[in-house]
């Protein structure tokens, strides 16, 4: 069995495991930041804890941990890291909203290697290798060609972390149809790279929220930048996010984008 079959095999089990069975019924609380935290969540990372370095020994960083583990985890994981994020969405899990995700991204030296993207509700597996191309249950992405226009495109938009004088004009006079924002960004990276989304854009994602999707939508064939240029010379742990499946379109995106000022 492949690594990324093994990855797979394992989020699926986690999921069925740990967080399925808790979806409606899990208590929860509140972190320092005042984001949710709920059982499954705990529950969850320490089962990959556990579980992933019997596929590759080397350092796992999840979303719940500490700064001081992250960053430790980070420096020690040069030479191989996973970087787990146990549930994506967990205000929708915890309100029953069904747009939650496992996401599990292994990388080396920094480059993001494999990633795998988990919703437990509707039994999608979105994954991909560097240079072996993206996949939903087996199916190549993009499984929609996007539109070929900014104004005919679907959007998926965090307003919230993006200054505010973009947010107000993309609210007020958006150059594309219609849009959403659904709250879990795993996920979003890969409703991007199937074409379910034509566009996208995010004010600032941590490292747990972008590397296993934005390998999704690289070898689904998309691109991505940050607001301010290059994504991957940005700040590791806070990137914002440009980014469409079709090249095309992601020029006409950031186009417009550094236009109104972005």
């Amino acid at each position: 069995m492949s690594m990324l079959e093994q990855v797979q095999t394992l989020v699926r089990e986690v999921a069925r495991r740990e967080v399925t069975p808790r979806f409606l019924k899990v208590a929860h609380s509140r972190k320092a930041d005042g984001s949710l935290f709920t059982e499954a969540d705990a529950a969850t990372q320490a089962a990959l804890e556990a579980a992933l370095p019997k596929i590759r020994n080397v350092p796992v960083l999840g979303e719940e941990m500490t700064e001081v583990q992250q960053r430790d985890a980070w420096d020690a994981g040069r030479d191989g890291l996973w970087c787990v994020d146990p549930i994506d969405g967990t205000s929708n899990f915890v309100a029953g909203v069904p747009y939650f995700a496992v996401s599990v991204a292994y990388l080396y030296k920094g480059e993001r290697v494999l990633g795998v993207v988990y919703d437990p509700v509707a039994d999608e597996m979105f994954s991909a290798e560097r240079g072996h191309g993206a996949h939903l249950n087996g199916d190549p992405l993009p499984l929609r060609q996007p539109v070929p226009e900014l104004r005919r495109a679907l959007a998926g938009v965090e307003m919230k972390r993006i200054d505010r004088a973009l947010a107000g004009r993309l609210a007020s006079w958006p150059p594309y149809a219609s849009q959403r924002n659904m709250g879990a960004s795993t996920l979003d990276w890969c409703y991007t790279a199937a074409g379910r989304f034509d566009i996208y854009l995010h004010g600032g994602q941590k490292l747990w929220d972008y590397a296993a999707g934005a390998l999704i939508l690289e070898e689904a064939g998309g691109r991505l930048a940050c607001l301010s240029g290059n994504f991957d010379i940005a700040n590791v742990w806070e990137r914002s996010v440009v980014a469409s499946a079709s090249p095309h379109l992601f020029e006409l995106w950031r186009d417009w984008l550094k236009a109104a000022g972005a």
